[in-house]
Formats: C-alpha cells, structure tokens, sequence
C-alpha cells in the first residue's frame, strides 16, 4: 500500500509533506519550514509524528523542525555531508542509504547543486520523489553553492527516475518558472497548455505540486537542456550538455 501524502503549504511559499504509512500508522515529513501549519494538518488527521526527514540546511526548510522534535521525539534524519549545518541529527544518511517510513523505503539521492549536500527522498513502491529546491515544478534551484556542472549531474539523476514519478518540490514557483519556461521554448504545446493549466490552479488556490516527472521532461527548460531543438533555438547546437543548462540557469537568475 503507497504512502498517503498530505502537502501542507508553510510560510509565504514553501511546502512541507507529511508521509503516512497506512499498513503501520507511521507518519514522518519531509521538511519543516515552520512547525505550525504541520502540527495542524497532523492534529486534524490524528496522526503523530515519528520522523523528520531534511533535504538541505536552508531555514526555510528547517525552521520548525526542533519544535516538532520536541513536541513528537520524532527522529531528524539529514545528510551527512552537511550535518554541520543541519538540526542535529539522529541519522545521518549519505547517497545510497535507505530510509524507512513504516512499510515503505526511500533511497537516498545526492543532489547537491543549490546547496552542497542537498539530499532528495525516492520511494519507488509509492512512486514519488521529494525533491526540495533542486528539481522544482517547471524550475530548479539557483546554484547557490555547487557548481552548474552539478546541478546538471543532479537533475540528470532526478531525470532517470521512472516517468511516472510524481515530483514533490519544495516552493510553490511555477507560475513564474512557466512565464520564463516560454522564453526558452515558446512554440512548445505542452508547455502552453501547462502554463495555462497553472493559471487555473493557482487562481483557484491549490498547490500546482505534485507534478508527474513525464511532465517535467515535456516542459521544464532546466531538464531539456539536452535536446537538439532547445540548443538550438538558443544557438548552442554544438555546446555540451552542461553548459546549456548553465547559459539557461544564468537567463533565469536575470529574468
């Protein structure tokens, strides 16, 4: 039986994500940008809270989380490459590792690109990946700390997940990622039509996120640096693979 995942809106745009284990009541979330649209959304449910799982050491991705740790003994779970920075850490995990959440497993992804370090959660029998502030719906995270290099290796890794994957970002950006999505590919039906699917959403006031990674590869810019038809349009048929995304990276950080 998958998780049941709840995606609970924080602080001006953030998400946080409970994950509920049906077969064993175990419930954790993956980051806490704030304890108290959490402690809510887990009261009205009647859930506790067994585990936090942390994907980069950003405060707005871990700000309530000592509040939750303290009210729950909830488990702080984080990567071990930046524990430094990190809530301290009841496990620290590194790509490769295994978290379970009741009956279902993680594996852990380094995607270190915004920050060195960032982690990201895949749980295959649940189909769904948390991804944070690397892949974004229709975006990615500025490379604050690693290098463009990095960001691409990562997003090539999140890319290589199953299509079906449903992606659960970690700010609600996509009606501006979809107003600079159409610079770089303005004659693309599916990003029109998804750009105008986020207008509906968001003008009725839910989240635009999940979203399927099959979508993400048909539309967002950052994932489809590798195509002939997108370096081409930005006069880069010959350049590799990386530095399209950089030359698309850097577009976005000045748009």
């Amino acid at each position: 039986m998958p998780l049941e995942i709840v995606t609970v809106p924080c602080l001006s745009d953030n998400y946080a994500y409970l994950l509920h284990d049906p077969a064993s009541g175990t419930t954790a979330v993956v980051d806490a940008p704030e304890s108290g649209p959490i402690e809510l959304a887990l009261a009205e449910r009647r859930w506790g809270l067994d585990s936090i799982l942390i994907t980069h050491h950003h405060h707005d991705h871990v700000g309530g989380v000592e509040a939750l740790r303290s009210a729950h003994g909830a488990q702080v779970i984080g990567a071990a490459a930046d524990s430094g920075r990190l809530p301290r850490l009841d496990k620290a995990v590194a790509e490769g590792d295994r978290v379970e959440v009741g009956s279902q497993t993680a594996h852990v992804l380094d995607v270190s690109g915004h920050t060195v370090g960032h982690i990201a959660f895949h749980f295959p029998d649940s189909a769904a990946v948390f991804t944070a502030d690397s892949l974004m719906a229709l975006g990615c995270g500025r490379v604050f700390e690693g290098t463009p290099e990095m960001m691409w290796q990562s997003l090539s890794k999140l890319a290589a997940l199953p299509p079906e994957t449903l992606v659960y970002s970690g700010h609600e950006y996509a009606t501006a990622n979809a107003r600079f999505a159409k610079t770089i590919e303005p004659d693309n039906p599916d990003l029109a039509a998804r750009a105008d699917r986020i207008a509906e959403t968001r003008a009725a006031g839910r989240p635009t996120v999940p979203v399927p990674l099959s979508e993400e590869l048909a539309t967002n810019p950052f994932l489809r640096a590798r195509l002939p038809e997108v370096k081409a349009t930005l006069g880069m048929a010959e350049a590799p693979d990386a530095a399209v995304f950089a030359e698309i990276r850097a577009r976005k950080d000045r748009f």
